[in-house]
């Protein structure tokens, strides 16, 4: 039997201790979460981390944004959750966007967007300036509904992004 080539993309547990090494490339995605923006309504869906959220099942994507010209845009944002003295907080938030056609059962996303903002929300770093005001008053809603707590920890980058001056 043939051996399985490996990616090269492995996915580890929070309690590894892994530093480099053996390890290098690994991604750790256990802090993280993702959300899907749909207009007014954002929802967590953990789907999403491995494109198999509600709405990507049974579409077949594409780079090119041209092969769905009818497509309903959606937002994808990653979460990354932290922890400091006061508790928990969102420490990073990213987003990219995709459309899909039901109908036709084609979609766009580009996937090293993904990639490179779900990274960055695991960097900590916010990344929301793409969104449109609905989409963000959405994701502001969620986040505060979700834990309050956890919003009132949040960095000001985030509160002033999602607009609360």
């Amino acid at each position: 039997m043939p051996k399985k080539k490996s990616s090269g993309f492995n996915i580890i547990s929070g309690d590894s201790t892994t530093h480099g090494g053996y390890y290098t490339g690994t991604l750790n995605l256990s802090n993280l979460s993702s959300v899907l923006i749909d207009g007014e309504e954002a929802r967590i869906d953990l789907g999403l981390i491995h494109a198999k959220s509600r709405v990507e099942r049974g579409i077949k994507f594409s780079g090119d944004p041209a092969d769905t010209p009818a497509g309903k845009e959606y937002w994808v944002v990653w979460v990354a959750i932290d922890r400091n003295e006061q508790g928990s907080y969102y420490a990073g938030a990213a987003a990219c966007p995709m459309r899909i056609d039901r109908e036709a059962r084609r979609g766009w996303k580009n996937l090293a967007d993904h990639v490179n903002r779900m990274d960055d929300a695991l960097k900590r770093r916010i990344r929301l300036d793409q969104l449109g005001t609905t989409e963000r008053q959405a994701l502001k809603n969620l986040l505060q509904e979700n834990d309050e707590a956890m919003w009132l920890n949040s960095p000001t980058e985030l509160k002033n992004v999602l607009g609360e001056k």
